[in-house]
């Protein structure tokens, strides 16, 4: 059985058309597409003929009919085969141009020729059955010219064995024609699945062979030992002990055909679905099977796919967007309704970045602001804020939401001692920044219209921030607080110096601001 399954498994790894590097040339594999039908017909027929032969003169004890040799029995089957075997290929390869054809040119699959090749299992069943109740008619009238009883168990037998025949060719079609329908489904819809067979039709036919046909024979063989008859004891041990030898050796082999067949993609799908769960979204599995684990397969990929889109969509978004704000988004949505809340807010600015950009070429300004941002930007999601815009050589910070904060003052003010600390390792003096904090009650929601929204803060202690940064040009101080943040201050490792109160732009009167450093 092993070396059975491993011939099927080459023979259908070698129809496979989306590569042509593995020692057969595309048309080469059209030529093997038309043998392996071939083959299979011939083996169906061969092994059904061989059947008929067995069960007629050996296993099932049938009325005696005078001057007629086994052997005529055998040329006459024997004829059978070549007839049936000769039309079987023939209609065969005929049926399965479309396929034979894609084969030869290869590319991508038509729906036709995906239909085609999903109910290629069921057509050729359909076939190999015609020919043999054509056969059971043909044989059944010859024998009951002979003796009418006989042709009449005869007929039934041969009807039988068809059903045999017609069914195993289902299985090894189906098993032959895996990898070949696992390329012509790429890019193929759920619709493209329609035409192909079920799971129930799989597991009756794999009961049928295994099965339903030995005990119909031993149904026979029960009839016709019931009947008048001269039936022996041995011949009905012998009889008894063929058949379910036959439904307990065919019938495990076809079972495990139809049990791996089934099993197999979902077997696949089982493992493809670890690979997802372990973060690798690029993980697919062939869709090969024509039933509903077919569709099974393609809604696994597809799904995948919308992952994978998803992960791509997120990954876009936390590059333009600040993951917090991001998380919030994709979780929240875009509701436009705002709050109130207490926040602080960090501004940050290269001071001099004027007379900078007037000596410096573009690139290298743009260069230099990124370095500033790539040693902000961390330190500021390592404190819990986020980034709220860029606004040129400068940048808002948020601390307090999306993502609540109860020490928000203490939060941004460490965010802004560790950039003070990484832009003077970062440049060495050549430039300096200048970092106003303030806090304050502001509306924090979505903002925009005509379907371009952001995530932002509104509210004058944000302007407030601005200012008191720019205070830092007067004050010489690298960090200026607001007395509000002052007051919320719990952290122990800094010095805070209360600075004169200074005028800020669009204040009405001057505003108390604290410088802040590292404790010595």
């Amino acid at each position: 059985m092993t070396g059975r399954a491993g011939l099927l498994d080459e023979l259908s790894t070698l129809l496979r058309a989306d590569s042509i590097s593995e020692g057969i040339d595309t048309p080469g594999r059209a030529r093997l597409a038309r043998a392996v039908i071939a083959t299979v017909v011939v083996v169906a027929n061969v092994v059904g003929a061989a059947m008929v032969l067995a069960l007629t003169l050996v296993v099932i004890p049938l009325p005696e009919v005078d001057d007629v040799s086994p052997f005529s029995y055998v040329l006459a089957a024997a004829a059978y085969v070549v007839v049936a075997v000769a039309i079987g290929v023939v209609v065969g390869i005929r049926g399965q141009q479309e396929i034979i054809a894609w084969l030869a040119t290869g590319g991508p699959a038509s729906p036709a020729v995906r239909a085609s090749i999903l109910g290629m299992p069921l057509r050729l069943f359909r076939l190999q059955l015609t020919l043999w109740l054509g056969g059971a008619v043909a044989f059944g009238t010859f024998v009951a010219t002979l003796g009418a009883e006989r042709g009449l168990w005869v007929g039934l037998i041969v009807a039988l064995t068809g059903l045999t025949t017609a069914s195993l060719a289902y299985l090894l079609v189906e098993r032959l024609t895996r990898q070949v329908a696992a390329r012509a489904m790429v890019g193929a819809e759920p619709s493209d699945l329609e035409g192909g067979r079920g799971v129930a039709v799989r597991g009756v036919l794999a009961w049928a062979l295994g099965s339903g046909i030995p005990v119909a024979g031993l149904l026979i063989l029960a009839v016709r030992t019931l009947l008048p008859s001269e039936v022996t004891r041995t011949e009905l041990a012998v009889a008894t002990v063929v058949l379910t030898g036959t439904s307990l050796v065919v019938g495990l082999r076809s079972v495990t055909l139809a049990a791996r067949a089934t099993a197999d993609p979902v077997v696949g799908v089982a493992a493809a679905m670890a690979r997802v769960h372990r973060g690798d979204l690029a993980a697919r599995v062939p869709v090969y099977d024509g039933t509903e684990i077919g569709r099974l397969q393609l809604g696994f990929n597809e799904m995948v796919s919308g992952l994978e889109e998803r992960e791509r969509i997120r990954a876009a978004f936390g590059t333009y967007v600040d993951p917090a704000i991001a998380e919030h988004v994709l979780r929240e949505g875009t509701d436009l309704a705002g709050e109130e809340l207490e926040l602080s807010m960090l501004f940050v600015d290269i001071r001099n970045f004027t007379g900078f950009a007037e000596q410096t070429t573009a690139p290298e300004v743009v260069s230099t602001i990124n370095r500033l941002f790539e040693r902000a930007v961390p330190a500021i999601r390592e404190h819990g804020g986020h980034v709220d815009k860029f606004v040129g050589d400068g940048l808002l910070a948020v601390f307090g939401a999306p993502r609540r904060l109860d020490n928000h003052a203490d939060a941004a003010v460490a965010a802004a001692l560790a950039i003070a600390d990484a832009a003077e390792a970062e440049f060495a003096g050549s430039l300096s920044i200048g970092i106003g904090v303030n806090t304050g009650t502001v509306v924090a929601g979505n903002v925009g219209g005509a379907g371009r929204f952001e995530f932002s803060v509104i509210g004058d202690p944000v302007n407030v921030a601005a200012r008191i940064e720019s205070a830092t040009r007067q004050t010489g101080d690298t960090i200026l607080v607001s007395a509000r943040t002052c007051d919320l201050l719990d952290a122990t490792d800094m010095q805070v110096v209360e600075r004169p109160a200074i005028e800020l732009k669009g204040k009405s009167g001057a505003v108390s601001l604290f410088a802040i450093t590292r404790s010595a």
